[in-house]
């Protein structure tokens, strides 16, 4: 028996719930104008942002009035043509880069926050000064200071696995710009790493992902993500051994042999 078609009234609870294409009815064999020209606007917006231009002066000028002192690097993909079609580029400091680093460390730092590109840059434009704004004072509750700040261009999430390997810290936050989406073309993620170093994989991180207007709000991104470097610090361990129970309060009853 066919199931009875999703009432008009439904669709429309459904479309305040999510920003995703439900529902969209259709002309004939085609969708109706109004949806079309929609998607064509988002298509263009996601296509806008992997091309924006990184406003790395911007951040480092942001960074600097929350009392850091970010250094500028570069991977070695030239250009943002380099930079799509060879991935591995994005992965590897170029050569002046991992020289200013290697000048630079000084003691094993805790912490370092790389800011990089990424797949939006329209997203670290928006997002990542705020964040670590909202970031920084949790990170001081819990004395964790923010060893070294960075802002890369060209970058891949693994170019912070180089980064952290040279400044001798012992976990990176790499906030860079996902993979924009047609409903979500600024969304920002923060990929956090233990005793970084090169040849990582994604199964070794930790990721928040999804900060964005529509998305998680600063607030809740940041208490995710300071959560995440107190356990992994006192864990010495990140990605798929160090599950988010941020929300939960298990870690702190293990913690204090409650319960």
């Amino acid at each position: 028996m066919k199931p009875p078609a999703p009432s008009s009234g439904s669709l429309e609870l459904l479309r305040e719930l999510t920003p995703a294409r439900v529902g969209l009815g259709r002309t004939g064999a085609s969708l109706p104008t109004a949806a079309l020209l929609g998607f064509t606007l988002d298509h263009a917006r996601a296509r806008d942002a992997v091309h924006a231009a990184f406003d790395h002066a911007g951040i480092v000028a942001g960074l600097s009035g929350l009392g850091l002192q970010p250094v500028q690097l570069a991977s070695q993909a030239r250009n943002r043509r380099d930079y799509l079609r060879r991935p591995d580029l994005g992965r590897m400091l170029d050569t002046a880069s991992r020289s200013e680093l290697a000048d630079r460390r000084g003691k094993t730092d805790q912490l370092a926050i790389v800011i990089g590109d990424g797949l939006s840059p329209a997203a670290v434009n928006i997002h990542a000064v705020e964040l670590v704004r909202h970031l920084a004072p949790r990170l001081a509750a819990a004395g964790i200071p923010i060893g070294h700040a960075v802002v890369a261009s060209g970058a891949r999430v693994a170019l912070g696995d180089e980064i952290g390997a040279i400044l001798g810290a012992s976990m990176i936050v790499m906030l860079i710009g996902e993979r924009p989406g047609l409903s979500a073309p600024d969304s920002l993620g923060a990929y956090l790493t233990h005793a970084p170093r090169i040849g990582l994989t994604d199964a070794e991180r930790n990721c928040v992902s999804n900060i964005h207007g529509a998305g998680l709000s600063y607030d809740e991104a940041a208490a995710k993500i300071a959560w995440l470097v107190r356990e992994g610090l006192a864990r010495r361990i990140t990605g798929v051994a160090l599950k988010d129970e941020s929300a939960s309060g298990t870690a702190q009853r293990i913690a204090t042999g409650q319960g």
